[in-house]
């Protein structure tokens, strides 16, 4: 019996369906046909496997190289891909044009100026500023903000009738008024980082506080200046009519191209190069200590002092911006480096100035603004809960002061740049350490950065080469991989 079961337990599993199937009746016949061995069936099934895998595989690798080559035909963003947009009037233009012509390029520079009326009797010459574009009726929109400026609308519907224009070739449209100072080349470099055919809106909000409560700190503050995508703003300009008849409450027309933006699902991306500049007086504390980012913008400089002492405003603009095209991407870039021998600090503003600081200053102590300014509004006290960074005191007694030398000049040629400060004489302080001190000397590279170095910048090294009795020779370097900017002790 034993025998008997354990020789029919040895009858394969293909037979014993065989023989199952044999028995099965003829109307069975969907049966037998299901009925299949096991290895055919595991056969199948792996084939089936193989060539869904297969297809999967040939799919994917046909959308990389569509995407591959998709991304090789498109250039790399450049000044011509940028369409400017700027606010002004007949009133302002006159004044504010100098302000326009320190960035504008008829030959590099793509842009409009949009006013309310011509200019009578203009003082340019037609070629150095932008051609100007006299803006339509807006009289039906509505405007309740009770003290504000129904130029607003006229402000805000610039953007629909620069993308109305259809002009070829645009990637980013970049909006401003007409006391916004741009630098282009580090703007371009700022958009390479985003995708044009996105949807995106860039810019910053204010430096104030009480601005950023007042308004929104979800907005680009339009002084600032703000970029959209050529595809968002294709879109911003179908519906923005018919926003602007719901916002006829709000202030500014930053307010009203923010809210419909909102009304879209488009939220701000922010870019720390955009300034407002919502302060007023001496910019020196907050130029001395920009981010990593480029330069981008700066606003509201009719506000503020000249920057360069001995100058008037478009002067001392003037003269940074010597250094703001031999070397655009290191403008006001902040690098700190040591003399041991002397027991002192260098912090230096390329382009702009240097401070120098007896003792080895900590360089976190120094990457926070000193409070060289005061607030917008002129009645608020000068508290650091207006600002919206962090901030450290600029003594009110020179002699505890840095020692500051500004820019004298920029030069450079095939081996690199070299940049003079000279001495700023602010009282009569003078220190053991500093007292011969006249002229520094700096010599750096040309900065720079692809798109993956901007989207992770790393501040610069410096070494001091030489130190003499009158002048200091300082060299900029890229940083070692694990180099700390530190006294070294």
């Amino acid at each position: 019996m034993y025998q008997r079961k354990k020789k029919q337990s040895n009858l394969s599993l293909s037979e014993t369906i065989g023989n199952l199937s044999k028995k099965l009746p003829m109307s069975s016949t969907f049966l037998r046909i299901r009925i299949l061995s096991p290895s055919l069936k595991s056969f199948i099934l792996i084939l089936s496997i193989v060539l869904n895998i297969y297809l999967l595989l040939s799919h994917w690798y046909l959308y990389a190289l569509e995407s591959e080559i998709s991304r090789a035909a498109v250039s790399p963003t450049a000044r011509q891909h940028l369409l400017f947009a700027i606010a002004s009037s007949s009133l302002s233009w006159p004044r504010r044009e100098s302000y326009v012509r320190l960035w504008y390029s008829p030959n590099s520079t793509r842009a409009f100026a949009f006013l309310d009326r011509p200019v009578l009797n203009p003082s340019s010459s037609l070629g150095d500023i932008p051609p100007v574009v006299i803006s339509g009726d807006t009289s039906k929109f509505p405007y309740t903000f009770r003290g504000g400026l129904k130029s607003a609308i006229r402000v805000a519907r610039v953007v629909k009738e620069v993308v109305d224009r259809n002009e070829s070739d645009v990637r980013w449209f970049v909006f401003g008024d007409d006391d916004t100072v741009f630098f282009v080349d580090n703007l371009v470099n700022t958009l390479s980082k985003y995708d044009h055919d996105e949807w995106f809106y860039i810019g910053s909000n204010s430096e104030s506080y009480e601005q950023n409560v007042k308004y929104s700190f979800n907005m680009a503050f339009g002084g600032g200046g703000f970029a959209i995508s050529h595809s968002l703003a294709t879109v911003l300009a179908r519906v923005l009519d018919s926003c602007l008849m719901r916002y006829g409450h709000l202030y500014g027309s930053d307010s009203r191209i923010f809210s419909c933006l909102a009304e879209l699902g488009v939220g701000l991306t922010r870019e720390p190069g955009f300034h407002q500049v919502d302060m007023r007086g001496s910019l020196f504390g907050m130029l001395t200590a920009h981010p990593l980012s480029p330069l981008v913008s700066l606003h509201h400089l009719d506000a503020a002092e000249p920057i360069f002492p001995g100058m008037n405003r478009t002067l001392a603009l003037e003269h940074l911006f010597e250094a703001v095209n031999v070397d655009p991407t290191r403008i006001l870039q902040q690098t700190v480096c040591y003399d041991r021998s002397s027991s002192l600090t260098f912090s230096i503003a390329w382009g702009f100035a240097i401070q120098v600081l007896e003792g080895n200053e900590l360089l976190p102590d120094l990457l926070s603004m000193q409070r060289t300014f005061t607030p917008w509004r002129r009645s608020a006290n000068i508290d650091a809960s207006h600002f919206m960074f962090n901030m450290r005191e600029y003594p009110r007694d020179p002699c505890k002061r840095p020692i500051i030398f500004f820019l004298q000049s920029v030069t450079s040629d095939q081996h690199g740049i070299l940049s003079d400060y000279t001495r700023h004489i602010d009282g009569k302080c003078l220190s053991d350490a500093t007292k011969n001190l006249k002229r520094i000397r700096v010599f750096s590279g040309k900065l720079d950065l692809d798109v993956e170095q901007m989207k992770a910048p790393r501040r610069q090294c410096c070494n001091v080469l030489v130190s003499f009795n009158e002048s200091v020779i300082i060299n900029i370097r890229q940083c070692g991989m694990d180099e700390l900017i530190a006294v070294h002790v």
